[in-house]
């Protein structure tokens, strides 16, 4: 964060770019404004190719001579609908619109658009940091308009409506989640006024929908530390509504003096866990689905959760519970219901197998099992895992990470042996069902687990010899004849 004075301003904006678009406004006699994020990001020092353009006036007139300054250099695109105009120029992407103010109705989020003032449009903006506007006018090149104090709000990291935040969310509940996604991405808090508003209008998002609400907790996903957005949507009581199923694991019961975990706060310390993780891999473009897994791990704890007189809470199967729940919630939030679903769904099922071996002797048989099973997504998997330990116990944590050392070295070890190779039997169905004159049936099923569970626990070797061997000694038990 920098303070920047009017000539500093005038300064950044020395580009061709902003000059173009100065020319072209005062050929037409407009005031023109850059403003929103390209401004609140000027003062943050995060560069930004997008840049939002107000003109008191036509936007697309201005969009249409910036274009005839440029010619083929640059491509103009314009949405008569909506009153507005794109003009890509060398990286640059400038969105012209003329200076608007709005008025909602109750049941819907489309506002009622007028032609306004500077000052309308301004005071329709979400947030005073993104209610800031910098002249682009020769005469005022760089000078900041700035009536709702962004720039003191920026310095004090502070998410604040211009105006009443009462009316602000209520015309426009996906303010609601922007309020929370910003509050996230540059880890400011909600002013105290704003907060309360999203608490007394948490059930308007209703008439979100849900693709724009997955929008938002996709940029919530991809921060450095989303758990924040998740905690601020907990309390605000936005997440009741968006995924009751999480919001419900925020609990603790106690019973005869013994109490389980906070799974809600436990499922956010892993989600961080596996942020923390993929920035160390260095990755450009972290898997925002391994973080979604991460989310939904423990979903089905609520479900299965049981008290035993023996051994207190438990929560068996969870993981099974869980698996069997992604396809609705999926469905519902209108997430993605194909290989990215899939994906989510078989690391909430399998993310206990990985514990479950670090908890006990690291057999080969338990890891081969678990790699034939995970597949292509055993690294993700491993990396849930070991995001998932959470233990306050050091003694504990130690024993499992050094259990899971040994697991990743013997996953090492089977994969430089090719291991899709090793691990599928080299007699398959169709060889099987031509053996013994069946069909596609639960015998066949019978018949090829065998082979697969002796090469998994490594009793014979993938080889056609013995496996035959083995196949026909477990038909003949079946009742069955070779052909």
């Amino acid at each position: 964060m920098r303070d920047l004075s009017d000539a500093q301003l005038a300064e950044l904006l020395d580009k061709d770019i902003f000059h173009l678009i100065s020319k072209a406004a005062d050929k037409l006699g407009l005031e023109c404004y850059v403003v929103g994020g390209y401004v609140r990001d000027l003062f943050l020092e995060r560069p930004s190719n997008d840049i939002d353009v107000v003109v008191v006036g036509s936007g697309i007139q201005v969009a249409s001579e910036l274009k005839n300054e440029l010619g083929k250099k640059a491509h103009l695109s314009v949405f008569r609908n909506f009153g507005t105009a794109q003009v890509k120029y060398k990286g640059n992407e400038v969105e012209f619109v003329g200076a608007r103010k709005e008025s909602y109705s109750h049941d819907s989020r489309k506002p009622i658009v007028e032609d306004g003032t500077l000052e309308d449009d301004q005071n329709r903006r979400d947030f005073t940091i993104n209610a800031m506007a910098i002249c682009l006018n020769h005469d005022r090149f760089g000078e900041l308009v700035d009536p709702f104090d962004g720039v003191d709000d920026l310095w004090d990291g502070i998410i604040r409506t211009p105006l009443d935040p009462e009316i602000t969310f209520s015309d426009d509940p996906l303010r609601m989640m922007r309020c929370i996604r910003f509050a996230t991405q540059l880890n400011f808090f909600i002013d105290d006024e704003t907060f309360d508003a999203l608490v007394r209008d948490a059930d308007r998002i209703e008439i979100v929908s849900g693709e724009r609400i997955v929008d938002e907790l996709n940029k919530i996903m991809m921060c450095p530390r989303p758990s924040k957005g998740f905690v601020d949507l907990q309390r605000a009581g936005l997440l009741q509504h968006i995924i009751p199923e999480l919001s419900a694991l925020d609990i603790v019961e106690t019973k005869n003096g013994k109490a389980h975990k906070n799974n809600f706060y436990h499922t956010l310390e892993v989600l961080d866990n596996v942020c923390k993780a993929q920035e160390k891999d260095n990755s450009s473009t972290p898997n925002i689905w391994l973080r979604w897994a991460a989310l939904f791990h423990d979903i089905g704890k609520t479900k299965s959760k049981r008290w035993d007189p023996a051994i207190g809470w438990t929560f068996h199967n969870h993981n099974i519970i869980g698996a069997k729940m992604i396809p609705g919630i999926f469905r519902r939030m209108k997430l993605p219901l194909d290989s990215k679903m899939k994906y989510v769904q078989k690391l909430v099922d399998l993310h206990m197998r990985p514990i479950a071996i670090a908890d006990d002797e690291v057999t080969d048989s338990a890891v081969r099992r678990l790699m034939n099973d995970a597949g292509d997504d055993i690294d993700d998997l491993m990396t849930l895992c070991e995001a998932d330990i959470t233990s306050k116990n050091e003694a504990r944590k130690k024993r499992f990470r050094e259990n899971f050392r040994m697991v990743r070295e013997k996953l090492t070890d089977l994969k430089e042996k090719d291991y899709k190779r090793l691990l599928q039997p080299c007699i398959d169905g169709n060889e099987i069902m031509e053996m013994f004159h069946l069909k596609p049936s639960r015998v066949v099923g019978q018949l090829k687990q065998t082979l697969k569970d002796a090469v998994l626990d490594n009793k014979v070797p993938n080889e056609r010899e013995p496996l035959m061997k083995l196949l026909k000694e477990k038909a003949k038990s079946l009742g069955l004849e070779e052909r």
